[in-house]
């Protein structure tokens, strides 16, 4: 592997590594399914061959971060843009695919850009019951020539049924007071401290306090199109209790397993590619020693820029 810089901490495997955590995946076969058990572990395949060996009702949180309709590489595979209309079939195909294997209480949340949120969101508008639009701050990219630079993407939250999990009290978000309101004296719903004065605060459907993955956080790996574990740990914890199963059907280098296994919950996903399913045993393994997750410490999440989570958290760990 190329000599890289000190500081950078992208998680990479060797030839011999990338054989030896793949080789810890569920295998799929066509005629015979899945061999090996599949929970708590990564199916290597693709989810339109494997959503019809999967059990039914086993799912309590579906998070699913499908390729966007762009032409882009994905490890050995290229995804090519669709039109609308194909790719809608697309969403739709991989979508009624897995509703057997969802509980009737069961959540989903399906990332997606904004071109893409236009036709997602009318597919699963069909067949679940749609709850919000979530549009997080995606502060990393290029900026664009002849029109803005896109810096957000949407994630939809919908339900199977009116029964399901929302967990309000574990997704709070400690943001620093600038002005703050006293009440006889005393702090008015924040908390004075010698680092600071916070408050913590409902979140919203807009987040701004994610970072995406870089070459100097430890969670970064070669994925194209990661997502931050503290993204997925937000939608695990509102979303689902201890000991629940979260699936994801396009694991990539998993980061929604990584988090669910961090939180306490029980966890399955397939992927296609065998160096993500590599990378994403290997963060397995890491999470075992390191159950910490960049921005969320002492039951809250910290807004980015945080020193004091900075601090608390390693001090090795930048967060901007």
């Amino acid at each position: 592997m190329p000599q890289r810089a000190p500081r950078n901490r992208t998680l990479s495997l060797s030839a011999s590594e990338s054989a030896a955590y793949a080789a810890r995946c569920a295998v799929f076969d066509e005629k015979a399914g899945i061999k090996d058990g599949f929970l708590n572990n990564i199916v290597h395949g693709d989810i339109f061959a494997v959503s019809p060996c999967l059990p039914d009702n086993f799912v309590d949180l579906l998070i699913a971060d499908p390729p966007y309709n762009l032409n882009k590489n994905y490890a050995k595979s290229r995804f090519r843009k669709m039109s609308e209309a194909d790719y809608a079939a697309f969403t739709e195909k991989w979508l009624i695919g897995l509703k057997p294997a969802l509980k009737k209480s069961a959540s989903l949340y399906v990332c997606c850009d904004w071109p893409g949120s236009l036709i997602l969101g009318s597919v699963l508008n069909r067949h679940f019951k749609v709850r919000n639009r979530i549009t997080w701050q995606r502060e990393k990219g290029r900026g664009a020539v002849k029109n803005w630079k896109n810096g957000l993407e949407d994630i939809w939250f919908a339900t199977v049924s009116d029964d399901y999990v929302f967990n309000l009290e574990s997704v709070k978000i400690r943001r620093r007071v600038i002005a703050p309101y006293r009440a006889q004296g005393r702090p008015k719903d924040w908390t004075e401290s010698p680092a600071g004065n916070f408050r913590d605060t409902r979140p919203s459907n807009f987040w701004d306090d994610l970072s995406v993955p870089y070459w100097s956080m430890s969670e970064n790996t070669e994925h194209p199109a990661q997502k931050p574990e503290k993204l997925m740990a937000r939608i695990i914890l509102a979303s689902s209790k201890a000991g629940d199963v979260v699936f994801d059907p396009f694991a990539g280098s998993g980061a929604s397993l990584v988090a669910a296994r961090k939180l306490g919950r029980q966890y399955a996903g397939v992927e296609r590619e065998l160096l993500y399913c590599a990378l994403a045993q290997k963060r397995l393994e890491l999470a075992t020693a390191d159950p910490g997750i960049q921005g969320y410490a002492d039951g809250v999440f910290w807004e980015r820029n945080t020193s004091v989570w900075q601090r608390r958290y390693s001090p090795k760990t930048d967060e901007h």
